[in-house]
């Protein structure tokens, strides 16, 4: 089933991705691109519409990101946001400068003119992150939006279909930016024919396109990602896939035996459960950097996969549910790494198995609807992210036995009374980190010197932001006093109220 597609040209925005979900979400199928390969995926792709992205560059700088437009104005739709607003001006004849009044955040946006696009917008409210601005606009474009200190907010020439926006129409804090964005779609006349259900169809194709008459061991961990994952693999290529749990003594409390008793209840392939907590414990004995924590698991992941590749019937391929929030936060070619995530950056040099990512460019919230396409249960697609390193990560320093036991009952106490209070319902995740440092408290009139217990609850729509949840006093108080008095080696708990940015939803 071919599909229209609007190709997204990638100058190095963090929030690239998030144009390509949008556009998904209009129900057009969107695919992103680095702009040092654009021109080629133009060729081969022959997309209905362009998008230029946003960047942290300056297109004033030599050697900034670069598209050639001519050969495409007039012959394809194009949108530019922020950088790309500024880059369809710079390269098509206009002028851009430094801003005198550098605008980051909220701005009210002025319609000044009838707009096919801008027009649409129901509120004036925009997101501008921006120190460059467009002063002229190019020859048969006229400018129909500004701010009070951006006089070419948008810009448009009707007639070729190119349109220019300074702020961001893809975040939330654009309120109309939707808006934009569909009526772009609008105008570039394209069909809205991509659903969870098409992606299912087009992705078990490609499956089996690649994998042939080989064997796939699929990497469960029994989270939302992995079971998708599963369930997609399965969909696609049946006995041919072998679902693989390495319990690791890195997860949530009673977390080993719910993931085997989910499996076998919905999965027809056999379920391999790998005991490695030892292997994982002696690897990681001594560590206390997160990247090398990071890569580590990862390795000791295949490691244990490779181990048992033989014995799962000559298994040639490793499946992985890794998403899109997990490659950018690792690192693209245009985008800052902020951390390696143990099943993108972190997988060895040496591993034989070849991967396969078939989730890797959707977001969590398409991943959970293409699960209910696929007919897993809602508790499964609704289940709270963890992380694939697993406790690893929620531990501040060496990880070991004991201190995975103190994270364990913290987090368990912490989630269960969410649960009984109601207070789980709209929270992304909610979990208990271990700190590294040690701190005084007295209990039954003597001095303790003991681990502070972390808690985190967010809400998120797709991992790219999130927020603190603003818990009732009165159930942290409760939550912190059953921490203290039921999980031996913690004398403090404290609630942590940071956004992402600036902090990530894990601590390491």
């Amino acid at each position: 089933m071919a599909h229209q597609t609007v190709l997204v040209v990638d100058f190095g925005g963090q929030y690239t991705q998030l144009i390509v979900r949008r556009v998904r979400e209009a129900g057009v199928y969107s695919e992103m691109v680095s702009w040092t390969k654009a021109a080629q995926a133009i060729e081969e792709k022959e997309p209905r519409a362009l998008i230029l992205s946003g960047g942290p560059r300056s297109v004033l700088e030599p050697g900034a990101p670069h598209l050639e437009l001519a050969p495409y104005a007039g012959q394809i739709p194009i949108l530019g946001i922020c950088y790309g607003h500024q880059w369809i001006s710079a390269n098509l004849g206009g002028r851009v400068e430094r801003a005198d009044d550098r605008e980051y955040g909220r701005r009210a946006l002025h319609i000044n003119q009838p707009s096919s696009l801008v027009g649409t917008m129901e509120q004036g409210q925009v997101w501008m992150s921006h120190g460059d601005q467009v002063l002229e606009v190019p020859t048969g474009f006229r400018v129909t939006g500004e701010t009070a200190s951006c006089p070419v907010a948008a810009m448009e020439d009707a007639e070729r279909r190119i349109y220019g926006v300074q702020f961001h129409p893809e975040v939330s804090h654009t309120l109309s930016g939707r808006a934009v964005l569909q009526g772009f779609l609008d105008r570039a006349g394209l069909t809205r024919d991509w659903t969870s259900q098409a992606f299912i169809e087009e992705t078990v194709a490609a499956i089996r396109a690649e994998v042939g008459e080989g064997r796939v061991l699929c990497a469960t961990s029994g989270g939302v990602d992995s079971s998708v994952a599963a369930a997609l693999l399965t969909e696609a290529l049946g006995d041919q896939v072998t679902c693989v749990f390495v319990d690791h003594g890195l997860l949530r409390k009673n977390e080993a035996q719910e993931v085997v008793d989910a499996f076998t209840n919905h999965f027809h392939p056999r379920l391999v459960v790998i005991e490695a907590q030892d292997q994982f414990f002696s690897a990681l004995a001594g560590v206390t950097d997160p990247e090398q924590k990071r890569k580590i698991i990862g390795a000791e992941f295949v490691r244990s996969f490779e181990q048992h590749a033989d014995e799962l019937s000559g298994c040639d391929f490793l499946a992985q549910g890794t998403l899109y929030p997990d490659v950018i936060e690792s690192g693209s070619p245009t985008a800052a790494k902020i951390k390696t995530h143990h099943n993108v950056g972190g997988l060895p040099d040496w591993m034989r198995l070849k991967v396969i990512e078939p989730l890797k460019w959707l977001f969590k919230d398409e991943v959970r609807e293409v699960g209910r396409q696929l007919g897993l249960p809602e508790a499964m697609v609704e289940r709270e992210p963890f992380p694939g390193p697993g406790l690893g990560v929620r531990i501040l320093g060496e990880v070991t036995p004991e201190r995975v036991r103190i994270v364990q009952d913290a987090d368990w106490i912490f989630r269960s009374e969410l649960r009984e209070r109601g207070l789980h319902k709209g929270i992304w995740q909610s979990y208990a980190a271990l700190l590294d440092v040690r701190s005084v408290g007295v209990m039954g009139d003597e001095r303790t010197y003991q681990q502070p217990i972390v808690l985190r609850a967010v809400q998120s729509e797709d991992a790219m932001t999130a927020t603190a949840v603003p818990l009732p006093y009165d159930a942290l108080e409760h939550i912190a006093n059953r921490i203290v008095n039921e999980v031996p080696g913690v004398n403090r708990v404290l609630y942590d109220l940071t956004s992402k940015p600036p902090a990530t939803i894990e601590w390491e």
